[in-house]
């Protein structure tokens, strides 16, 4: 009989399309269902690995008030960290002359705020561009980015003692917080700079330098020089 079981076949074929539709969406279903899995597994690892962040940079960032001296005689050390270096020298730019020159590094796990040596006034804040090289190195800090401040003390009539802070292989940015004619007093929070670094401190050369090498010092409360 002429188009015997084409209605048959119509239904079968609408049979087959619908299960294949059925099977695709079924199939999109588990697929979004793993990449929710995964999605939502990921947010959990990055949102923890967020905390972790979030915890060790308040940890970090840390600025505990030190507990300065009273004792008007005394320049307290500018920074947290290692004393690596102690020697005189020349210091043209602010002391223009003679001076005495004490370098602290920095780790990571030091606090990272520096706080005024002296009581004075800003008398010089200066950028000059550089490298990066790693800041355990004491030459590092005529060759890296370096933040020079100079202070003139209100302690000592004449005295002028002066700051290099400088960064290093992961210390990128040096934030000075004081400007030229600005007046601090001793233990003043006046800069940070961000992970490992330096700080370089220059003297008088009638200071007696208290602090010895290897000596760990405390921004603010280290005497780290005696005026004669």
């Amino acid at each position: 009989m002429k188009h015997q079981g084409k209605a048959r076949q119509a239904g079968l074929k609408l049979i087959f399309w619908t299960l294949v539709a059925l099977l695709v969406l079924t199939a999109v279903g588990i697929v979004a269902a793993v990449v929710g899995m995964l999605a939502a597994a990921a947010a959990g690892f990055l949102f923890g690995a967020w905390a972790i962040f979030a915890l060790l940079c308040l940890w970090f960032f840390r600025d505990p008030n030190p507990r300065v001296p009273l004792d008007a005689d005394v320049i307290v050390s500018p920074a947290h960290g290692k004393v690596d270096l102690i020697d005189e020298g020349t210091e043209p730019e602010f002391l223009g002359g003679p001076c005495r020159r004490v370098s602290i590094f920095l780790s990571i796990f030091d606090v990272h705020v520096q706080k005024a040596p002296t009581a004075g006034k800003i008398a010089c804040v200066r950028h000059t561009p550089g490298q990066f090289l790693n800041a355990m190195r004491s030459e590092s800090g005529m060759q890296n980015e370096n933040v020079f401040i100079g202070l003139e003390s209100s302690e000592r009539s004449g005295e002028r003692i002066a700051l290099r802070l400088i960064a290093g292989a992961i210390a990128r940015r040096i934030l000075p917080w004081v400007t030229v004619g600005e007046e601090v007093s001793r233990g003043e929070r006046i800069s940070l700079i961000q992970f490992g670094s330096r700080v370089t401190i220059y003297l008088p050369v009638n200071t007696k330098v208290e602090v010895q090498l290897g000596q760990h010092v405390r921004g603010g409360e280290t005497v780290i020089a005696r005026r004669g």
